[in-house]
């Protein structure tokens, strides 16, 4: 996908970003997505850290490395500023950009920017509309706070580990992470969330806000019904490998070339798998027919059911379900997702150019679609530094003389 953006719902909207690594970048960029202005202030000469978190690197027009895909993922439609903060006259710089921002986002620990005159108390004085958001590990409170939180700490902590992995006793039995970094990422999403309804408020009223986002929180929020479960029931949750707790058969199946997942949400749909597989009886066991008695008794139904699926290609079993109504999907690597139909169909990769670099830049399009019409910036990850001139120059500034100095 490339082109103009399609859509830009929160044009006029700048945003300030102060963050780094994944759970703030990943907020802002949902945001540029939208069509905000997003202007990410880094360290003059190092820039994110995730600039340097690979392989795999992209490689400049001269055969050098380039940038990390890590920060290319989370980076879009950003504009690249190099700011000293800690230096005093850095740190004036930021004011006055907030000065005339609607949002700013930071991810420091809790007091980090309170001694450069950056925090919110610092910059809801230039900025009463400002909506600030702070992204932490443990909160802005709570005999936590003070320490850092990464998304591998805070999925064990938070509880994620101990549902994910092999059941205590099988093959590979220990508490596993999620392969991509989840708890970052759905805190960059409830950041934008709050953001968005932060701004309607400002709009309203004039007063903006401090937002007060921590990956923790977040990772207990998705503990969703495993955390309801155990509420509801006092029986802890415990890990069941690729089986769901409150449904069956909710998992992946062998077939002869790999393996497909059924999806069983009601008794209908099981019936229906049962038939399809040729055995309706199955469907009307009275130690199945019904979803509770299924999950009660999975260790039973799962063999019956993997015997059927075991001697049937990927694609006779899909082709039987679908035919059937039974939800079901392929186990896919990644390259085979962006390749699928469906996700060509929905341009789901975006391809975009940066003039240092010798190659296009993929990325994952944005989910979202307003009126049939994606949101996606078509602003490639910029390159560290790429808008200081720009940004700068239109304060006034001297670009050069504080290049000179070392604040840019």
């Amino acid at each position: 996908m490339s082109g103009p953006v399609l859509n830009r719902p929160l044009a006029g909207v700048r945003v300030l970003d102060l963050s780094r690594v994944l759970a703030g970048p990943w907020a802002t960029q949902a945001l540029a997505d939208l069509g905000a202005e997003v202007i990410k202030i880094e360290r003059p000469g190092a820039g994110d850290d995730t600039r340097l978190w690979g392989p795999p690197f992209t490689t400049t027009t001269d055969g050098g490395r380039g940038d990390a895909a890590y920060f290319m993922a989370a980076n879009r439609g950003k504009r690249s500023v190099t700011v000293d903060m800690a230096a005093p006259e850095g740190a004036d710089i930021i004011r006055r950009l907030a000065a005339d921002s609607h949002v700013v986002v930071e991810n420091f620990k809790v007091g980090g920017l309170s001694k450069y005159g950056l925090d919110y108390a610092g910059l809801s004085a230039v900025n009463p509309a400002l909506v600030y958001c702070s992204i932490t590990g443990f909160g802005q409170d709570g005999p936590d706070a003070h320490r850092a939180g990464y998304d591998y700490m805070i999925q064990a902590m938070g509880g994620l580990m101990s549902v994910t992995g092999q059941p205590a006793g099988a093959p590979g039995d220990e508490p596993m992470k999620v392969g991509v970094a989840v708890a970052d990422l759905f805190t960059g999403l409830y950041a934008s969330n709050a953001i968005l309804a932060a701004l309607m408020q400002a709009r309203a009223t004039g007063r903006g806000a401090h937002l007060d986002i921590a990956l923790f929180d977040v990772q207990a929020a998705m503990l969703a019904n495993q955390a309801t479960n155990w509420f509801v029931s006092g029986q802890v949750p415990t890990r069941l490998g690729n089986a769901h707790p409150n449904l069956s058969p909710y998992q992946p199946f062998a077939c002869s070339d790999g393996a497909v997942v059924i999806a069983v949400g009601n008794d209908g749909q099981f019936r229906a798998l049962c038939a399809a597989l040729g055995q309706a009886a199955l469907g009307t066991d009275a130690r199945f027919e019904t979803n509770a008695q299924r999950v009660r008794n999975r260790t039973l139904m799962t063999p019956l059911l993997a015997a059927l699926t075991q001697p049937l290609t990927m694609a006779e079993l899909m082709a039987m379900l679908e035919a059937a109504g039974v939800p079901c999907g392929p186990v896919n690597t990644i390259d085979q997702v962006f390749a699928e139909p469906q996700a060509l169909h929905r341009g789901l990769t975006v391809e975009q150019t940066r003039p240092d670099l010798d190659a296009p830049i993929r990325t994952v399009a944005s989910p979202i679609r307003m009126d049939g019409a994606p949101c996606v910036h078509p602003a490639a990850p910029p390159a560290l530094g790429q808008d200081t001139e720009t940004v700068l120059g239109a304060l006034g500034l001297d670009v050069a003389a504080l290049r000179e100095r070392g604040i840019v």
